[in-house]
């Protein structure tokens, strides 16, 4: 059964070579590069580096010159898809774990042009129902899906036969899993073997120690939407994400999670590399989250100005709200409109 997984979306043709820089490019693996620039080709990079060594190795190319830094496009590992949200792009989002309740919902990541994984919801209340015709309403679901990139599924059962033969589901299909703890104890869901690191786990609330290493151990991502669900998990043992669940600014609310400058770093990775790691889309060909050779052309302008030293804490800090531009796979999805942008300066120049 074909779950399309392997299709990448908002490609465009491979010989399309373009040329973008900033006063600061944040590439998340490497470190922060001061007056830096990407190329971009058809829907990868294929170089970052200083916009000097750039513009020399392509001297025919106009490159896009943006204000602030341009940094990995943010990942909302948690959201609920809903059509009366506002797009995603706004905000510098280029990827999503999205759940979906029925098809129609399952069908608006690729229609709003984001990559990431589209999980369809099952909560079947009992095991009769899910034998006589949850099983193959999933699966039929999964064969019709109007989404061209990756499927998974949102176990949300509150029965464990069903939880159990969704694990198999998964791993029958290689389709990656999304769980709530709220939903279910942590140790429960290992007992039904929905944990590993085909899944990733979204919380409302805290975990204590014990599930928390139980969760690293299995090499599960935690997926944090609230500061009251971040308690203990800030200290860099676990794996984290970050996830609007309604949608919304995901960098809004990794602020909200900073307590300590040292908090700072880990919550920009978090909502960029973290949330790829989430989705199984952090490695290989066309990964997310980073700004590097190979990767998939996705990428964020925050009009935040910031050196080496202080960018991830400002953008943080500054970000929310200041995106200027969003590209999945090379192409625009959103950008700020220049009468937008106008009132933006003035506005600042008045407050400042």
């Amino acid at each position: 059964m074909s779950t399309r997984a392997g299709r990448i979306i908002g490609t465009r043709p491979r010989g399309i070579v373009s040329v973008h820089c900033a006063p600061l490019v944040l590439p998340v693996t490497s470190p922060p590069i001061r007056d830096g620039a990407i190329v971009v080709r058809g829907d990868r990079i294929v170089r970052v580096g200083p916009r000097a060594e750039i513009e020399a190795a392509h001297p025919l190319l106009s490159p896009t010159r943006w204000p602030g830094m341009i940094v990995p496009g943010l990942i909302d590992a948690n959201l609920r898809l809903d059509r009366a949200s506002a797009p995603p792009s706004v905000h510098g989002v280029t990827a999503a774990g999205g759940v979906a309740a029925d098809l129609d919902a399952a069908s608006i990541l690729g229609e709003t042009g984001l990559g990431g994984v589209t999980y369809l919801e099952t909560r079947y209340e009992d095991e009769e129902r899910w034998e006589n015709e949850g099983r193959d309403r999933l699966i039929t679901a999964i064969r019709e899906v109007d989404h061209p990139g990756v499927i998974g599924i949102a176990a949300h059962s509150p029965d464990p036969h069903v939880m159990e033969d969704l694990a198999v589901l998964s791993q029958t299909f290689g389709l990656r899993l999304h769980a709530e703890p709220g939903r279910h104890p942590v140790g429960f869901l290992d007992e039904v073997g929905v944990l590993g690191a085909g899944c990733h786990v979204a919380i409302s609330g805290p975990l204590d120690e014990a599930d928390r290493k139980l969760l690293a151990v299995r090499g599960t991502v935690i997926a944090i939407s609230s500061p009251f669900a971040a308690e203990g998990l800030l200290d860099g043992g676990s794996a984290i994400a970050v996830g609007t669940r309604t949608g919304g600014d995901p960098l809004s609310v990794a602020r909200a999670l900073s307590h300590a400058p040292g908090h700072d770093r880990l919550l920009v990775e978090a909502v960029t590399l973290g949330g790829a790691r989430a989705l199984g889309m952090a490695e290989g060909p066309g990964r997310l989250g980073s700004l590097d050779r190979g990767g998939r052309a996705d990428f964020a302008v925050f009009a935040v100005e910031a050196g080496e030293r202080d960018a991830y804490t400002l953008l943080l800090h500054e970000g929310p709200g200041r995106c200027v531009a969003t590209f999945v796979g090379g192409r625009p999805r959103w950008r700020l409109d220049r009468t937008e942008a106008k009132a933006e300066d003035a506005e600042t120049k008045r407050l400042a």
